[in-house]
């Protein structure tokens, strides 16, 4: 059913409207919406874990429960800022090859509907932050006035638009450092923002790849990006990032931690992540849903499991 089609009541009895069962018409728009909050892009904030995990105090109830309730809220208010960029963009989306699918861009939610949900999930979010934290929820509104910023502006200023997408990362990060009360690691925000602008620049080379010659029709940045030169970043990102982690897992912190470069076991995984995830990009043209790239892709997934699982072996067998 599309926004333009008029319903039609019947009388109650019939429990139909417009020649539909209401209950059918209910399930049909809450799907839709569902869809529209992207839940399989909650995995983005795993983020915020990362402070407790290297911090070594996962296995303690309350510090994990802290976590927990910054996760969620972190996924309540990135599906608000989706509705907000899905509201902005159905004009544009419609022309988009996958992006037209989506339940507002194709008629099949009205916007109304996504308003409302935004406004409550929003403010949801919000209430969450404030009941852990004031400080949490200052990162939390200051990431939602991020994401309306890029939305508004951000997006069409080249190179700028992807460092605004990863201080999206880096703001999850601070945010579950500051929820649990530990201190940033300098080396964690570093490697953060790395992995977080090599997946920016890997989205926007799979956009002018999809799109084409419609790229810059589509949005006007994308014209600013040849993918020579988006070669160019990801190649000086992902040595960047390489180079980073390796530094930080024979860190003096690290060696004074551990009493040797246990981390160092690691590195292994994290280079086969990037180089994984970039044969994705270039052979399969893939980068444009990094969630779904990774979570789909049973050696990526399982290559990401045994590098958790190593850590995990290495940080928390150590400590006893």
């Amino acid at each position: 059913m599309t926004p333009s089609e008029t319903l039609v009541e019947l009388p109650v009895s019939t429990g139909e409207v417009g020649g539909a069962p209401l209950a059918a018409q209910r399930a049909n728009w809450l799907r839709a919406l569902w869809i529209e909050l992207r839940p399989s892009q909650w995995v983005k904030n795993l983020f915020v874990f990362a402070p407790v995990f290297f911090s070594e105090r996962l296995f303690v109830p309350a510090v994990l429960w802290r976590s927990l309730m910054a996760f969620g809220c972190f996924c309540a208010v990135s599906s608000s800022i989706y509705l907000l960029n899905d509201l902005m963009d159905c004009a544009q989306d419609r022309l988009h090859p996958e992006k037209r699918h989506r339940p507002l861009a194709a008629g099949l939610l009205k916007a109304w509907t996504a308003q409302v949900a935004l406004v409550g999930l929003l403010g949801v979010s919000l209430a969450g932050a404030a009941a852990l934290s004031g400080a949490f929820a200052m990162i939390l509104a200051g990431y939602w006035g991020l994401n309306l910023w890029y939305s508004l502006r951000l997006k069409h200023l080249v190179i700028i638009d992807v460092f605004a997408i990863a201080t999206g990362y880096l703001l999850r990060v601070i945010g579950g450092a500051v929820v649990i009360g530990v201190a940033m690691s300098t080396w964690l925000l570093i490697c953060t923002t790395l992995v977080a602008l090599f997946i920016a620049l890997c989205k926007r080379r799979h956009e002018l790849v999809l799109l084409e010659e419609d790229a810059q029709g589509h949005r006007q940045v994308l014209g600013d990006y040849p993918i020579p030169f988006l070669d160019a970043m990801i190649g000086i990102i992902t040595a960047s990032a390489l180079v980073s982690y390796t530094l930080y897992t024979v860190s003096e912190d690290i060696m004074a931690k551990f009493g040797s470069p246990g981390l160092l076991l690691t590195v292994p995984f994290v280079l086969y992540g990037f180089f994984r995830y970039l044969y994705l990009v270039h052979r399969h043209e893939e980068g444009g849903d990094p969630a779904q790239s990774i979570m789909t892709d049973r050696p990526m997934l399982a290559n990401l499991m045994l590098w958790v699982l190593t850590a995990g072996i290495i940080l928390y067998g150590a400590s006893r």
